[in-house]
C-alpha cells in the first residue's frame, strides 16, 4: 500500500494505472475510520483493480470552527486499517487543496439539493463536500466512487453533481452498516457515553416504527413526525430534524411520489446522530 501526499505522487501512480488499463476505485474520507468505511472499501475492491481511499479533514465543509478542531484524526490507525484493503491512501493538507486559501478557492454549487433539509440548517456545508469531492475526482479519475448511504443527502447531492458536469465515473451507494444492535456506524458514535451508547439504537427503532406506519398506510406526515420527535425527547435524546420527503427530489411528497425517505437527526449528548430509510409507498 502506497502512503502518499503530494500531487506529483498522486499524479504519477495514477497514471501507472491508466496506462495498465486498470480500473480504479475510489472511497473519500475524513478519517477516523469504521466499519461502514471499510465496507466501502470492500465494496470498491469487488469491483475495481486499484483502490484509492483519501483521508483529508476538509475544511471548507465545516461551519464552526470548533468542530473542525475538535474533529478526530487518527491516521496512523486509519492507515493500519486499510493495509491489504488498499492500493494507495492520499492525504493532503489543506494547503495542498486550497493553496490561495478557502475565501479564494472556486467553489461547486449543486441548487436544490444543497439548499434543504441539512442545507438549510448549515449554510455553505454541501458546497464545502461538492467542492472537495469535485476536486478529488479530478486528482484521482476514478471509473467508480463509492459513498454511504447513511449520509442520504450527500450521496443524492453528489450523484446530482456528477451528472450535471458530466463526470465519467460510476456512483456507488452502500447500504449503511449497523452494529448489532441497529445503530448505523459513525465516526459521531465514539462521542457517545457509555450510557449514551446504550440509548443511542432508539433513534433507529423509532425510525422503524415510522416506516412500519408508512407502510401500513398512514399519510399524516406531521402527525407522524410530531409524535416521533416528542417521543425521541422523552428518551433522552434532543431532536434536531425528522423529515418525510421524496426520496428521489429530496423535495415534498407529491401524488407522483413512488417512495418517501425519512431523515431523522438527533442529539444525545455531544453528539449529533443521523439516520435514514427509504420506505416505497
Amino acid at each position: 500500500m502506497q502512503l502518499v501526499s503530494t500531487l506529483n505522487e498522486l499524479r504519477q501512480t495514477i497514471g501507472q494505472y491508466r496506462r495498465s488499463g486498470e480500473r480504479i476505485g475510489f472511497v473519500p474520507t475524513m478519517g477516523n475510520l469504521h466499519q461502514g468505511h471499510i465496507e466501502l472499501v470492500n465494496q470498491a475492491r469487488a469491483r475495481c483493480e486499484r483502490v484509492v481511499v483519501s483521508i483529508f479533514v476538509n475544511p471548507l465543509q465545516f461551519d464552526r470552527a470548533a468542530d473542525l478542531a475538535a474533529y478526530p484524526r487518527t491516521l496512523e490507525q486509519d492507515c493500519q486499517r486499510l493495509v491489504g484493503l488498499a492500493d494507495l491512501v492520499f492525504t493532503p493538507t489543506p494547503e495542498l487543496m486550497y493553496p490561495r486559501g478557502q475565501a479564494q478557492q472556486t467553489t461547486v454549487d449543486v441548487p436544490g439539493i444543497a439548499d434543504v433539509l441539512e442545507g438549510a440548517l448549515r449554510p455553505g456545508h454541501f458546497r464545502g463536500v461538492a467542492t472537495v469531492v469535485c476536486k478529488l475526482f479530478n486528482l484521482v479519475q476514478p471509473d467508480l466512487a463509492c459513498f454511504g448511504e447513511k449520509d442520504y443527502q450527500q450521496l443524492a447531492l453528489i450523484r446530482k453533481m456528477t451528472a450535471d458536469l458530466n463526470l465519467p465515473l460510476e456512483i456507488l451507494g452502500v447500504p449503511t452498516v449497523r452494529a448489532e444492535d441497529g445503530l448505523a456506524l459513525s465516526s459521531r458514535n465514539g462521542y457517545l457515553s457509555e450510557q449514551e451508547r446504550s440509548q443511542a439504537p432508539e433513534l433507529a427503532a423509532t425510525m422503524g416504527r415510522l416506516a412500519e406506519r408508512i407502510r401500513s398506510g398512514e399519510r399524516d406526515f406531521p402527525s407522524l413526525i410530531a409524535t416521533a420527535s416528542q417521543h425521541l425527547d422523552q428518551s433522552g435524546f434532543r431532536t434536531d430534524g425528522i423529515d418525510i420527503v421524496d426520496a428521489d427530489t429530496l423535495n415534498p411528497i407529491t401524488e407522483q411520489s413512488r417512495a418517501v425517505v425519512i431523515l431523522m437527526a438527533a442529539y444525545l449528548g455531544k453528539a449529533r446522530l443521523i439516520d435514514n430509510q427509504v420506505v416505497p409507498l
